[in-house]
């Protein structure tokens, strides 16, 4: 074979020749899309155990474990309560604030804390990165599956909070299922964006707390989604209608609970909540698969 490349080369063949002939491809070049999907597919078990992992980790130095799991939301939904259904006197606009609340606030934290553990997924793992062969994607989606398992745990409590405070069980509960299926990918696609956005601006770790917080508020997890009409101006109260994570919100809303207000009617929101799936999904996966072979350099 040596002998056959040497005689190639003297033969006056490019090295773009040679390597075509022979199977070579470049050191550290990115995969095809394709291939790329079927190398993160092929590590889909190391995802999994990474997940477990962490999941396992988060609460290892707790004495009540993986039950924070369930505290942590719960906690922050009696301060809200306190704050914005007692002191603010909110929860006279909507029916069954208690469980409105708990709803938005347990959908919000999903995405919360997925974005703003995707926006170190590459800078937190350099060691791992730089010692290890694996597509690097195989990060954010550990992140994600490991956020996904801690809603898992907390739609259950949802759940017994929505019957304690009066809701009936209907079919429509079903729903959830979808909604949480269209979130996990709206989820993905933003942690990849973050995680390569993340790797080249290590500075963006410390503005992300401060745009999660401005999302939150824009989502209407604290108060009625019709405020959002009543106090801005047409153009602005349809911009916040796009929001993503207040569409997200208000497909569990309305899956778990009869009279929640709603800023559009419900096939409107599957419409959009999809399509946002869709868009970020894909486009995030994309953008990160674009800069593949930049992580873990420099």
């Amino acid at each position: 074979m040596a002998n056959t490349a040497v005689a190639d080369a003297d033969s006056g063949l490019t090295r773009a020749q040679l390597a075509a002939r022979y199977g070579l491809s470049v050191a550290g070049a990115r995969p095809t899309l394709a291939a790329y999907v079927r190398q993160l597919w092929a590590y889909r078990h190391f995802i999994s155990a990474y997940a477990h992992a962490k999941v396992t980790a988060s609460f290892s130095q707790a004495r009540l474990g993986q039950l924070w799991q369930v505290l942590t939301p719960l906690t922050n939904a009696a301060v809200y309560f306190l704050i914005f259904g007692v002191i603010l006197n909110t929860s006279g606009e909507v029916e069954n604030f208690i469980a409105y609340l708990c709803v938005g606030l347990f959908v919000f934290t999903f995405t919360q804390s997925v974005a703003l553990g995707g926006v170190q997924a590459i800078t937190s793992h350099l060691g791992l990165i730089r010692a290890l062969h694996f597509p690097r994607a195989a990060l954010p989606f550990a992140i994600t599956l490991t956020q996904f398992r801690h809603l898992v745990t907390a739609i259950v409590v949802l759940v017994a909070i929505v019957l304690v405070t009066g809701e009936p069980i209907t079919l429509e509960w079903l729903l959830v299922l979808p909604a949480m299926l269209l979130q996990t990918v709206f989820n993905v696609g933003l942690a990849l964006a973050l995680a390569r956005a993340g790797s080249k601006m290590t500075d963006l770790k410390q503005v992300m707390p401060f745009v999660m917080r401005t999302w939150m508020y824009g989502s209407g997890v604290l108060y009625s989604v019709q405020n959002f009409a009543k106090h801005l101006p047409t153009w602005a109260a349809t911009l916040v209608e796009l929001n993503p994570l207040l569409i997200y919100i208000e497909l569990f809303r309305h899956a778990l609970m009869e009279n929640a207000p709603l800023t559009s009617a419900a096939p409107r929101l599957w419409l959009l909540a999809t399509v946002w799936a869709l868009l970020v999904g894909i486009g995030g996966f994309v953008y990160f698969w674009r800069g593949e072979k930049e992580y873990g350099r420099g």
